[in-house]
This record gives C-alpha cells, structure tokens and sequence, in this order.
C-alpha cells in the first residue's frame, strides 16, 4: 500500500510540474521552462523506475495513471493561479448610450470603441486589452453594467503599438 501512494504522489507532483512547464514555454518564459525540466525528468525517472520494477502489481500501474489525471488538474489550477500574460476581451453591447467605456477607463484598462451594426440593428463594440490576472474583475464589471453584453476574450499573443505598449514590454502593465 505505501508503493502505491508514493507511486500516485510522485506522478502527481511529476505530471504538474510538466504542465506547468509546457504553459511556460509556450508563454515564452524559456528559462524558467528549462529549469522546471530539469526537476521534472528526476521526479520522471523516480516514478517511472519504481512502476517498472512493480511492474507484476496492477495497482502500482492504477496509482500512476491516477497520479497522471491529478496531476493534470492540479497543474492546470496553478496556471490558472499564475495567470500568465494578456488577453483581448472584445464586447458587443446593445446598449449605445452606456457609459461602459468610460467606466472601464476609469478602472485603468485600455478601451478602443465603435459603433456597430448587428442583426438587430446598432451596437457599440469593444476591444480590451487585460493581464490575465485582471481578466474576472473585467467580466464582472460589463456584466453589472450590461447583464446581456456578448463577450467573447482571447489570449493576444503579439501586442505592438498603442499607449500600453512600454508597459506591456516591461511587464508593468498588471494591475
């Protein structure tokens, strides 16, 4: 029984710390992603060998498998925590005379609007640009303005140009 828990803990830890380092590669943070690696393909090594050598016991192989799902959702809750780099939130309202704009402004986040045309006629649309980290307090904010905004965010992954830019490259831009 203590093979297995050892077994199912080092997967987790493992397979959290590979999650992580996969979300900091691709969100460019390389050395930090190497070095994680490193720790990594110890705890891999470890794991793996310990299942090898129990091999005749299926529940050392269960705990490994167990470990490996845990370990994906516990990495994947850190990077929710990390909230790592931008997001471009774009908002379609129905409402033309809102003052959402100015309100997001005065809240510190950068807002390029427009009028609209929609199925239904004329609308005001949006473009935000947010750390990561600002992005829950931005979706509550449009919602208590407008309850039926449509919002739909995506991660931007090349920012150039506009007032932000200086802080976005200095990563001085989190609220």
């Amino acid at each position: 029984m203590q093979m297995v828990l050892i077994i199912f803990a080092i997967n987790i830890v493992y397979v959290t710390f590979f999650t992580v380092r996969m979300i900091l590669t691709m969100k460019g943070y390389r050395y930090i992603a190497a070095t994680v690696s490193m720790v990594e393909v110890v705890i891999y090594v470890v794991g793996l060998g310990l299942v090898l050598d129990n091999l005749n016991q299926i529940q050392n192989l269960v705990a490994y498998a167990l470990g490996y799902g845990c370990g994906v959702i516990i990495g994947t809750k850190i990077e929710e925590k990390m909230a790592l780099g931008y997001i471009m939130v774009n908002v379609i309202t129905a409402e033309k005379n809102l003052k959402l704009p100015a309100i997001l402004r005065e809240k510190g986040f950068g807002v390029t609007d427009w009028s609209a045309n929609g199925l239904d006629g004329d609308r005001s649309a949006l473009q935000i640009l947010t750390p990561r980290k600002s992005e829950l307090n931005l979706y509550v904010t449009i919602k208590e303005i407008d309850p039926k905004a449509f919002i739909i965010a995506y991660e931007a992954k090349t920012i150039h140009g506009g007032f932000w830019l200086k802080s976005v490259k200095k990563g001085k831009l989190e609220k």
